[in-house]
C-alpha cells in the first residue's frame, strides 16, 4: 500500500482530533497516552485548533507527521517536540541537551505491520535531525512491550531514566533515546 507522509496543516484540526480520539480508544491507550478518550472528547474545538496549529508544517518547535492512505484517510501519526537544553520537560525533569521528543505515536490497527510506523519515524527523525538536535528520546510504559520492541528495532536504547507520572505514581515510564548519528 502506498502512503503520503507529510506534516499536518493548521487548518486540519478536525482530522487531527478524529485520529487522536481513535488512538485513545485503542486497547493499549492507557499505557501509551497521558489522557483518556473522555478527557480529549470533552475539549472544545478551540483546543484542537490551537493544538494542531502548534505542530503544523510551518512551526519550528514541534511537528506532527501524518500518513494518508490511498483514499486520503489519516492512518498514522507521530509528533516530535523540540526541547531546549537548560529547560524542564513535561514531567519537571531537567533537559540537559537540545533534543527531540517523540510523542503521540499511533497507527490504525489495520495498517500495523506494514512498515508504516518505520516510515513515520524516518520522517519525524529527519525533521528533528535537520534542526540540529543532539538526540531524540521518547517515553514508553514498561508494560507496553510491543512499543518497546519497535523502538529498539528503530535504534532507540533504554537510557536508564524512569519518568514519574503524577497521575499514577506506581507506573514506570521508561526513557528510550537515540543519539545523533555521526555525520558522514
Amino acid at each position: 500500500m502506498s502512503y503520503v507522509i507529510r506534516s499536518v496543516r493548521a487548518d486540519e484540526w478536525a482530522a487531527a482530533r478524529e485520529l487522536r480520539l481513535l488512538a485513545l480508544r485503542d486497547p493499549i491507550a492507557h499505557l501509551a497516552f497521558l489522557e483518556t478518550y473522555e478527557e480529549a472528547l470533552a475539549k472544545p474545538d478551540s483546543f484542537w485548533r490551537e493544538r494542531t496549529a502548534g505542530v503544523a508544517a510551518d512551526v519550528e518547535g514541534a511537528q506532527q507527521v501524518i500518513a494518508e492512505g490511498p483514499d486520503g484517510e489519516w492512518v498514522g501519526t507521530l509528533t516530535v517536540l523540540l526541547e531546549e537544553a537548560g529547560t524542564k520537560d513535561w514531567a519537571g525533569l531537567p533537559v540537559e541537551r537540545f533534543q527531540g521528543h517523540v510523542v503521540g505515536v499511533f497507527v490504525r490497527p489495520e495498517h500495523r505491520g506494514s512498515g508504516l510506523t518505520e516510515v513515520l519515524f524516518d520522517a519525524g527523525l529527519e525533521w528533528a535531525w535537520a534542526r540540529g538536535v543532539e538526540r531524540v528520546r521518547l517515553i514508553v510504559h514498561e508494560d507496553n512491550g510491543r512499543a518497546r520492541a519497535f523502538y529498539r528495532r528503530a535504534g532507540f536504547e533504554p537510557s536508564g531514566v524512569v519518568v514519574p507520572l503524577p497521575s499514577d505514581p506506581d507506573a514506570r515510564e521508561l526513557e528510550f533515546v537515540m543519539e545523533r548519528p555521526e555525520e558522514a
